[in-house]
């Protein structure tokens, strides 16, 4: 039996975020909740956007401050930044997350649906971000993290609406990226692919351990924001190590 010692990996010191204020949209639930988590677990002052006030109660305290606000809506998304940029002393951290998932084929799929969709996934990140970018030029720069999906290069059938609200996503990260990377702005897309969250109804988060975590993505938001200045990761693609097999 071999006895020789293991080697084991030195694990990096938790960064301190103390001086970090961040906004996360959608992040009462799933995958925003964890970030938020991640991020005032480390000393961040968060504020977490959702539409539901029982959602926001369970996930606000102590530095996550909850605000209420449906991001498809223009002048609730901008009131909900500016709110949150007051609360916290400032914003250095937009996490656009908020999101919708309905999955049907283009003829059954209802206009209302359609409209949900792009609301929320894609015009919400330009509602927020448009009024975010103000706030995060007054403290010097900052990060606009956007959580897009595998399904924007991607397309499967049933998700032509929701795969075309990632692409939109994905192209609007890559324009705001260079808009305003010359303000100290930095601009990232995550696109991840299956998540234990229950997402659009797909099924029980818990019966499905192979896919990924949602701490998963909120470490990698953490590993982001503290990542060196000269470098900018502009688009990180995260895939379950061992899907099912179909």
């Amino acid at each position: 039996m071999d006895t020789a010692p293991q080697t084991r990996i030195a694990q990096p010191d938790a960064p301190d975020l103390s001086a970090l204020a961040a906004v996360i949209t959608g992040g009462s639930r799933g995958i925003g909740r964890a970030i938020a988590a991640a991020l005032a677990g480390r000393g961040a002052r968060v504020a977490i956007t959702g539409r539901r006030e029982d959602d926001l109660r369970d996930a606000g305290g102590g530095n996550i401050h909850p605000v209420r606000a449906d991001v498809s809506r223009p002048d609730e998304a901008a009131a909900a930044i500016e709110s949150a940029a007051q609360t916290l002393g400032g914003l250095d951290l937009l996490v656009n997350n908020a999101g919708v998932g309905w999955f049907a084929n283009v003829a059954e799929m209802t206009t209302e649906s359609w409209q949900e969709l792009i609301g929320t996934n894609l015009s919400g990140v330009f509602y927020c971000s448009r009024a975010a970018i103000p706030h995060l030029r007054r403290r010097g720069g900052g990060w606009i993290i956007n959580i897009s999906s595998l399904a924007g290069r991607n397309p499967f059938v049933g998700g032509a609406a929701y795969c075309a609200t990632k692409a939109g996503l994905d192209a609007f990260t890559e324009a705001l990226m260079q808009e305003v990377r010359y303000d100290k702005i930095r601009v990232s897309c995550i696109a991840p692919g299956s998540v234990a969250t229950g997402f659009g109804g797909r099924g029980d988060a818990g019966l499905h351990d192979w896919k990924i975590q949602p701490e998963d993505i909120a470490r990698l938001v953490v590993d982001l924001v503290t990542f060196p200045e000269r470098s900018l990761p502009s688009r990180i693609e995260l895939r379950p190590s061992r899907p099912r097999k179909s």
